[in-house]
């Protein structure tokens, strides 16, 4: 079993993985994070390359390369430590092999190392992370609609997550999120999202709510998860010390679920809402497996 386990988990994400290599980013990610492996290794392009070997190998790492390499695998193993998704965990190897890659292409001539860094600025601003596009349950909100939903029916708990397309956090976390939204959407629980990325005024307004998310890299607020009831913030992840920055915080499916109480909360909802239809009570996750009839549309902005 120890052994058949992850080889299950591979061949159901297989499906994910072609989806993932149809689209550009992550073919040329891929391609720009082995560059100098290529260039280093394949003949001819290896061939007139400078090398510090003592056979004079221009085909072959030097030491001072292999050592650069081996940082870069040490640094890599360190960040995927804290790393939950397969997205977190790609995203990390490719963006410290980048690193690594301009070091090398520097160290072996400048006028690669340039050519290299011009290619990465170029890829940057043209071919951006796909976003996540599968099933949810989620209301999308803007700066005006809101304070008016929050406001429509007091009963309603909800959990907002406030987030910005270029933030790769909440690029990972969006589909945790939607997968807690298909378990646990009920009538009295809902699930939300604000891009205070495009809707700036939702943290800077003067009338209305603030919610006082920070859209500063430097804060680390992205994405921000608050829980509403009664139309008031009762509690949000990650929190804030006094200056101004979040305080560590995973964002796993099983901490947002432990942190917000959800399965009580889901259990609350169901016995305070009343029935759309008559039936026995649905477990977490059910509605979702049923094709949930109920279920808020999709992108509603």
């Amino acid at each position: 079993m120890a052994v058949l386990a992850p080889l299950l988990a591979l061949l159901y994400s297989v499906p994910g993985l072609c989806r993932w290599l149809a689209r550009p980013y992550y073919p040329l990610s891929a391609l720009l994070a082995t560059a100098f492996l290529l260039v280093r290794k394949v003949p001819p392009l290896c061939q007139g390359l400078p090398s510090q070997r003592e056979d004079g190998n221009p085909c072959d790492f030097d030491w001072r390369e292999v050592e650069i390499l081996m940082f870069l695998s040490a640094i890599v193993m360190m960040k995927n430590r804290r790393s939950i998704t397969v997205e977190q965990h790609i995203g990390n190897i490719f963006m410290f092999s980048k690193v690594a890659n301009a070091i090398l292409f520097f160290r072996l001539d400048i006028r690669m190392g340039l050519l290299y860094l011009t290619l990465c600025i170029v890829f940057l601003m043209t071919c951006k992370p796909p976003l996540y596009m599968g099933p949810e349950y989620i209301k999308y909100f803007s700066d005006k609609t809101i304070d008016e939903e929050l406001d429509r029916d007091k009963r309603v708990t909800w959990i907002v997550e406030f987030f910005a397309n270029w933030s790769s956090e909440c690029q990972s976390f969006a589909p945790i999120f939607a997968d807690l939204s298909l378990k646990y959407n009920c009538p009295g629980l809902h699930f939300g999202k604000v891009d205070v990325g495009r809707y700036t005024d939702v943290s800077t307004r003067s009338g209305g709510r603030r919610y006082k998310v920070s859209t500063s890299p430097l804060t680390k607020q992205l994405p921000t998860l608050i829980l509403f009831q009664g139309g008031t913030e009762t509690m949000r992840r990650p929190q804030i010390d006094k200056k101004g920055r979040a305080v560590s915080w995973t964002f796993s499916e099983e901490n947002v679920i432990r942190e917000f109480n959800l399965n009580e909360l889901y259990q609350k909802a169901k016995k305070q809402s009343k029935p759309r239809e008559e039936g026995p009570e649905e477990p977490p996750g059910a509605q979702a497996a049923a094709g949930h009839p109920h279920g808020e549309t999709k992108k509603e902005k």
